[in-house]
């Protein structure tokens, strides 16, 4: 496709993103997808931040492929707030959206989305729930299971915790450019949702359009960093969010007493342990109750409701297909 094509003005456009790294078995399915939208976005750029792995040259070789303006940078590794930011100085387009080097977009992503944002002139973003798979592309979950997403006013969502899976999104680029991702955040999106949450609507979209894959080296998996990035991020927009320190307070300990279930499953019972011993006394006798009998679950438990989960996908061919 020509860079260079008039813009036709009853299309959107849209600059899609994907920061890579280590994503060797999974990015060219990732690609792929953006490949496969019936919006095509205006350019593709690609980021590969210090991977360690082959996927630069099988970047390199599926790009080929693209049938729109496309283009590959490989560097050293800064880390995924800087490459994020990195990524959206070269955008110009109305939209941004990007995808990390392991989820999928579904074909209608990119043209349901736009379309919303361009519905919802108040909206900073567009978003929605989104399929779950592991690394065979087998759906054992989805984000509608166990969370509420809003439409409208997002904050108070967000401060429970209940964040959006990223590759749901897509942004109104002038509502990031003043505004960008927090270069020193670990947890890329809770800060940036956090501060664009008092600058507009979140548009909630249906159907699910994208798949969030959960794996083995997945940052998500690592629940007690995830809990502290969040707390800090609370604590670091209190002010802006216009949060008084008692409902600070208040946030900060249902974010902890919530968390322990998600420790106790993730083999971090002594956290968890700790953080009932902590603040259980300001929750009630049951909820108390059924924190401890999570704690005492054994790990294999755990482990054994996964796999079935996962099995039963399986056994029932419920796979994506792009």
């Amino acid at each position: 496709m020509n860079a260079d094509a008039p813009k036709d003005p009853t299309r959107p456009e849209v600059f899609a993103f994907v920061p890579s790294y280590n994503h060797e078995a999974f990015v060219e399915q990732t690609l792929r997808s953006i490949f496969a939208q019936t919006l095509h976005p205006k350019k593709l750029l690609v980021i590969d931040d210090g991977s360690g792995d082959n996927s630069p040259a099988l970047i390199e070789r599926t790009l080929k492929d693209c049938p729109f303006d496309s283009e590959l940078l490989v560097r050293e590794n800064r880390g995924l707030c800087r490459t994020l930011n990195e990524g959206l100085s070269e955008a110009t387009e109305d939209y941004f959206a990007y995808i990390s080097s392991d989820d999928v977009w579904l074909p209608n992503f990119l043209e349901s989305r736009t379309a919303l944002l361009d519905r919802r002139r108040n909206a900073v973003l567009a978003y929605g729930h989104a399929f779950i798979i592991d690394d065979e592309n087998y759906i054992f979950d989805r984000t509608d299971s166990w969370s509420d997403y809003v439409d409208g006013k997002a904050t108070e969502m967000l401060l429970v915790p209940v964040i959006p899976t990223s590759a749901s999104v897509v942004y109104r680029r002038s509502a990031l450019v003043d505004d960008p991702w927090h270069e020193d955040a670990i947890l890329e999106d809770y800060d940036l949702y956090l501060r664009l949450s008092m600058k507009g609507e979140f548009a909630l979209g249906e159907p699910m359009l994208s798949a969030w894959r959960v794996h083995g080296s997945n940052t998500s998996a690592d629940s007690p960093l995830m809990m502290e990035e969040w707390l800090r991020a609370q604590e670091r927009l209190a002010d802006q969010l216009g949060l008084s320190q008692e409902k600070l307070t208040r946030i900060r300990e249902r974010v902890k007493f919530e968390s322990i279930a998600t420790l106790a499953r993730t083999g971090h019972k002594t956290e968890a342990a700790e953080l009932l011993r902590q603040i259980g006394e300001s929750f009630p006798l049951i909820s108390r109750f059924k924190m401890r009998l999570r704690i005492a679950m054994p790990d294999s438990v755990y482990r054994f409701k996964r796999r079935t989960k996962i099995s039963r996908a399986r056994r029932r061919s419920v796979k994506l297909n792009i």
